[in-house]
């Protein structure tokens, strides 16, 4: 066993304040954009007016189309009480834009998101309550590892190389921008994790900047596995390698359901910090936010989770709110963070390899 350091340029504060407290995520962003009602011209603005696909609902074109909505977002997760938002970026690289023709702004869409957040992260900071803007790098909707055909088990609509090579451009525009983590986030096959994690490592080669890492996969069902099969253990120790910040879960499940997973995993992780940003319950197509668990709901059970030691870093995901975003905040800062192995101080985290 060796130990190594590794001294973040960016975020340097964020380790030692995982130490002391519980971190608070922002919520969905995608919730909130509902909220505006926004049109087809919306989304295109007067820049693709003509463009010959339809746009509405790629939310990540908004940073370039409707900046103001993203702004005005991020702020009012800020506003609640998150220490750290994410860009606007969930499914702004090259391959995910494809679908809407507009993979030659992949990287434009994430230096402009990054900048938006990074504004709203500046403007909210203060030396006692330091803001950060983490980079989001969502799954794609290709899969490395899982065959699109029932017929033919060995079929890719992907491969590694062409992941990898998009989520460098991703992250290095989301650099750009001023980002100060990445946040490897929806993860659901292992294989696209670590095409994400490769990039990053190129990347931060390459420019000779440092970010924390925090990794974030997703349990599809009761199961206790993510789609492409391992259980979070098995997922844990697949991308331990990349020595990330935290590791986590969200999405797919409420906090009820993903109580079993996020135990299991901080037990498994104990040399890193456990982040933690499930949805808001289960689907229901009768609430305003499409989801069935009203913030107190929200914010109890993640509130359990400090209170059983699991978390260093707790938000929201699918049909969170700014809402739900302040009473997680509000319910876990009666709890101290769960400890872990890396001794971290000053931004220089020492860990046990």
């Amino acid at each position: 066993m060796t130990a190594s350091t590794v001294r973040y340029t960016r975020g340097a504060a964020l380790p030692a304040i995982l130490q002391q407290r519980i971190a608070v995520l922002d919520g969905a962003m995608g919730t909130m954009i509902q909220r505006y009602k926004l049109t087809e011209a919306d989304f295109r603005g007067s820049r693709l007016a003509d463009h010959p696909k339809d746009l509405k609902g790629n939310n990540d074109l908004l940073v370039l189309t409707k900046p103001e909505v993203i702004s005005e977002i991020h702020r009012q997760y800020l506003d609640a009480g998150a220490d750290i938002i994410e860009t606007n970026t969930f499914g702004t690289t090259s391959v995910a834009q494809e679908d809407y023709g507009l993979e030659h702004l992949a990287y434009e869409m994430n230096v402009a998101a990054a900048r938006l957040a990074r504004e709203a992260c500046d403007a909210f900071s203060t030396p006692e309550k330091p803001r950060f803007a983490a980079g989001a790098l969502g799954p794609t909707p290709r899969t490395a590892s899982i065959s699109p055909d029932v017929n033919d088990p060995g079929a890719r609509n992907i491969d590694f190389d062409t992941l990898r090579a998009a989520y460098y451009e991703q992250a290095k525009g989301l650099l750009e921008g001023g980002v100060d983590l990445f946040l490897v986030e929806t993860i659901f096959d292992t294989l696209n994790a670590k095409a994400a994690i490769f990039a990053l490592d190129e990347l931060m080669e390459d420019t000779g900047e440092r970010l924390p890492v925090i990794i974030s996969g997703t349990v599809t069902d009761a199961s206790g596995r993510i789609l492409s099969g391992q259980t979070v253990t098995a997922f844990w120790h697949s991308v331990r390698h990349a020595r990330p910040l935290a590791i986590g879960l969200n999405c797919a499940l409420g906090a009820a359901l993903m109580r079993p997973y996020i135990e299991e995993l901080s037990k498994a992780a104990d040399d890193t910090a456990i982040s933690c940003y499930p949805n808001a319950g289960l689907p229901n197509p009768m609430s305003d936010t499409g989801f069935d668990e009203t913030p107190d709901v929200t914010g109890r059970l993640v509130g359990e989770f400090a209170s059983a030691g699991f978390l260093n870093i707790a938000g929201g995901c699918c049909g969170t709110t700014p809402d739900h975003i302040r009473a997680i905040a509000q319910k876990v800062s009666a709890y101290r963070p769960r400890p872990w192995g890396s001794k971290m101080f000053s931004g220089l985290v020492a860990e046990t390899l």
